[in-house]
């Protein structure tokens, strides 16, 4: 090779390499540039949202009157909450909540000031402190029909019980019911052979109210409200089990109806899934009363004749819906059932429930208990 040759291909490796440091500085440059803009932006967020979560004045001595609607959402109340000066940012307030998971706020008329954090104001919003006192509450007890639950909410508002029932039958009224609460009014509530659509959903609890006359769709959203934040504490647990919301309210109403005091409400719901396991039909007096819409203190046999999808003496599997509402014990024991091998139950007159593995052994307990009893 001549010397002409190899100081062009020398020349030419310089070239390279120069060109090579400039790329390297270059894309250095622009890593660095970037790494500052990221270092910016995030900076830029944060101060933004720390200044959001800090109060609007906080010098201010003035207090503002917010009322928040029954069935807010966290979006809805970020709104009025920022509409009303008392934070910076409703879109703050709604992640704040979400990160902390926050929740359970409570509707009612407050005093809040511009002078509050969001802390703070969260967690006035959970205590209800500053909150306006109640017009009424109504406490809706575990075991309650959708019958019974009309005539008490008629009772605390001075309605007639038939428009307070109607109402809460109406299929419109239903439909705008699911489309706002989608997780928990399936579908499964409309079925045919459903008796009442809201039954078993409305959660036993006391709700307090703020108006001396609220409508009915207000008093429904608060029990629906209390109904999905109960369910959806067990949506791991339901799916496990493999249990819709309907079927879940649908076997907790069964171990509702059938326990006493003393019943072990696990153990109940034991007997009732060995049952669907092996084909046997459930069985269960309350759905024979159900059926029949009556309230009695001793099924008779010709009551287990009645023509109803609701007649678990006729029909296997759970019936089409709930029975009655059912409260978190009931609800857990669906979920964790006891494992026995236990097919039989019955309850004694003073409240105790014996559990028996085959028919002959119930058939003993059951003269011994029942029948010499008459």
């Amino acid at each position: 090779m001549t010397t002409d040759k190899k100081d062009a291909i020398r020349k030419k490796m310089l070239e390279h390499q120069n060109e090579a440091k400039v790329v390297r500085k270059i894309v250095l440059i622009i890593s660095i540039l970037l790494l500052l803009l990221i270092v910016l932006i995030s900076g830029g967020g944060y101060l933004y949202i720390e200044s959001a979560l800090n109060p609007v004045d906080a010098g201010s001595k003035k207090l503002k009157t917010v009322d928040i609607p029954i069935g807010s959402s966290v979006t809805g109340i970020g709104e009025k909450l920022e509409s009303s000066g008392i934070i910076k940012s409703a879109k703050v307030f709604k992640y704040y909540v979400k990160l902390k998971n926050e929740g359970g706020f409570m509707a009612g008329e407050y005093q809040l000031s511009p002078s509050m954090d969001v802390p703070e104001i969260v967690s006035r919003l959970k205590t209800g402190k500053v909150l306006a006192k109640a017009s009424f509450k109504i406490t809706i007890p575990e075991g309650k029909q959708l019958k019974e639950i009309a005539a008490m909410m008629a009772k605390a508002t001075k309605q007639k019980e038939d428009v307070v029932f109607n109402k809460l039958n109406d299929k419109e009224f239903i439909k705008t019911l699911m489309a706002k609460y989608p997780d928990i009014l399936t579908e499964e509530i409309l079925n045919s052979s459903v008796k009442y659509p809201l039954e078993g959903y409305l959660f036993p609890a006391t709700y307090p109210f703020y108006k001396n006359n609220p409508s009915v769709e207000e008093m429904v959203t608060a029990m629906l409200d209390k109904t999905r934040t109960i369910v959806s504490a067990y949506s791991e647990q339901s799916k496990k089990k493999k249990l819709s919301v309907h079927q879940l309210l649908t076997m907790a109403s069964l171990v509702e109806e059938e326990a006493t005091e003393k019943a072990d409400r696990k153990t109940i719901a034991s007997v009732f899934y060995n049952r669907i396991e092996k084909g046997m039909m459930l069985q269960t007096d309350p759905t024979v009363l159900y059926a029949q819409g009556k309230h009695k203190e001793r099924v008779l046999y010709e009551d287990l004749e009645v023509d109803s999808p609701y007649n678990t003496y006729q029909n296997t599997g759970l019936p089409p819906g709930p029975i009655a509402n059912a409260g978190k014990s009931s609800i857990e024991a669906s979920l964790e059932p006891e494992k026995t091998d236990y097919y039989y139950f019955l309850a004694t007159a003073d409240g105790d429930v014996i559990f028996t593995k085959t028919l002959e052994e119930h058939n003993k307990e059951k003269a011994k208990h029942i029948t010499s009893k008459n």
